[in-house]
């Protein structure tokens, strides 16, 4: 087999559309959570917290000096990128949640169990000596 055939059975395989499907819907909503975090949690963070921006918060290692930029430790940009992660996350885990909730079929209530053959018979018979 050679390899372009090999090729194209693996991307036309069902699996891989579906992920490649995913991930560009997953680059989407990514985008759409990265904005809830930037335009609208975020600044009422920002309120809770006096106006502060996490985004500005740094410690200076070198000044800036003639020539070259001063050399920062940006820790809050690190702190929104957690916060997204964590807001992407709880959101993924509700979308995944409500899917699974939909797809779950209805229960169907269980069959009685047959009963043995000798046991029907027995059965039979004491509603017949009853009668």
């Amino acid at each position: 087999m050679g390899f372009i055939q090999e090729f194209k059975e693996f991307a036309t395989r069902g699996n891989v559309i579906d992920m490649a499907v995913g991930v560009v819907i997953g680059g989407a909503f990514g985008k759409i959570v990265s904005s809830l975090v930037g335009d609208v949690i975020m600044p009422i963070v920002g309120v809770l917290t006096s106006g502060m921006d996490f985004k500005d918060l740094k410690i200076v290692m070198k000044e800036a000096s003639e020539g070259a930029e001063a050399v920062t430790l940006n820790y809050g940009m690190f702190i929104q990128n957690i916060i997204d992660f964590l807001i992407i996350a709880f959101c993924i885990f509700c979308a995944i949640k409500a899917i699974n909730k939909l797809k779950r079929a209805p229960e169907e209530p269980e069959a009685e169990p047959e009963t043995p053959e000798d046991v029907a018979l027995l059965t039979e018979i004491r509603d017949l000596l009853k009668k």
